[in-house]
């Protein structure tokens, strides 16, 4: 898409410049279902919007958890209550995200499901080997913002540090808050205790979780959390903050859980240290143990099989006329209900000036995709290989 990108890979919001764009892509694919994902994506607001104007059935999945005092949260609040005051059907990753959307866009709790995220559980197997048995390894991966916790985790390494000999921590990321670690570092000379890898690329994850035997996760706030399902694939035993949709994510044997205070870590961290050192002991705390559940519990198939109902749900739901879309945006708020409704206007307007300039049967359709061919000579290629 040529779209100007302004911060963070988020695009200029225009509204409507993209309009004829979205257009020719709708009709040139044939979509019947536009499914747009995250509360701060430009491009998904804007696609749902054109999306309605045009008629197609529309999807929003909220993967964040925002407060209702901030400005910013008041923003957005506000503008996510216009894009889902017309969607079909939406989408939270956690019980507690589908509690936090429904307040933020006054939503009908019928009208939203909850389907956690998933990860492919054979690219996170463990390796027993990759670990150092002289250290207990503490493994952290996460972007280094505020809303992670960094600056629980500046304080907490030292701690754990001086209080066990045998810790070192693995952190991984890249952020604003990466500074206050280094100078943590250098304070108290733990350069050969605390390592910083920067950035880590997604292929490179695995790689890091496998040579630890804690992840701790120090994050203020979280809908989900797929980065320990991913360590705990990997076997590692999870420290996390008690926030958002965390506790729904894993059992509790898997994972020790902390208040979002400095105490409240170095007690936690400090329990799973003990629980490393009788993991030989107990079975059920085996890395593969761990591997094995997780990988029932989280299966992109049974993610897909559950959006693939929310599709077949809204496929046959009537269209409703433009007036009663009108009255959804308008108690939208006194002021903000008649902008909403002027944006939808001018949408609609838009849609029939492009309808005039470049009708339906002038847009070439792309060719469908030949699964049933490209399915045989996957089944052919295997034999050979097989063979």
């Amino acid at each position: 898409m040529p779209a100007v990108i302004v911060y963070s890979n988020a695009s200029l919001p225009t509204f409507f410049g993209t309009f004829p764009i979205f257009r020719q892509i709708f009709i040139r694919e044939q979509i019947d279902i536009v499914h747009g994902h995250q509360a701060f994506s430009t491009f998904c607001h804007e696609a749902i919007l054109h999306a309605r104007s045009l008629g197609l059935k529309t999807v929003f999945t909220d993967h964040s958890l925002l407060g209702f005092a901030d400005a910013s949260g008041i923003l957005l609040n506000k503008l996510l209550k216009f894009t889902l005051s017309d969607v079909n059907h939406a989408i939270c990753v956690s019980h507690t995200s589908k509690e936090n959307t429904v307040l933020r866009a006054a939503l009908d709790p019928q009208q939203v499901s909850v389907i956690p995220n998933a990860i492919i559980a054979e690219q996170f197997e463990p390796d027993l080997g990759a670990r150092d048995p002289s250290w207990v390894t503490i493994v952290v991966l996460s972007r280094l913002v505020y809303r992670k916790g960094i600056d629980l985790l500046v304080v907490a390494v030292p701690r754990i540090c001086q209080l066990y000999p045998r810790v070192r921590f693995v952190i991984g990321g890249d952020g604003p808050k990466r500074i206050d670690l280094e100078q943590m570092r250098e304070r108290f000379m733990l350069q050969d205790r605390v390592e910083l890898l920067g950035s880590v690329k997604a292929a490179d994850v695995r790689n890091v979780l496998v040579r630890g035997d804690i992840f701790l996760n120090t994050s203020l706030t979280e809908a989900f959390c797929i980065a320990i399902v991913e360590a705990a694939s990997c076997g590692l035993l999870v420290v996390s903050t008690k926030v958002g949709g965390i506790p729904e994510v894993l059992p509790r044997y898997m994972i020790t859980f902390a208040a979002p205070e400095e105490d409240d870590i170095v007690e936690a961290l400090s329990q799973a240290i003990a629980r490393v050192d009788d993991r030989p002991n107990h079975p059920e705390l085996s890395p593969q143990w761990f591997h094995s559940q997780v990988k029932k519990m989280y299966s992109w198939h049974n993610v897909a099989e559950r959006t693939e109902r929310v599709y077949r749900q809204i496929i046959d739901v009537e269209e409703p006329p433009l007036i009663e879309r009108f009255r959804r945006y308008y108690g939208c708020g006194l002021v903000a209900g008649k902008i909403f409704c002027l944006i939808a206007a001018i949408d609609f307007l838009i849609g029939a000036v492009l309808a005039w300039l470049w009708p339906k049967e002038h847009i070439e359709l792309a060719q469908p995709f030949a699964s049933e061919k490209y399915q045989r000579i996957v089944n052919q290629n295997r034999l050979r290989h097989h063979r």
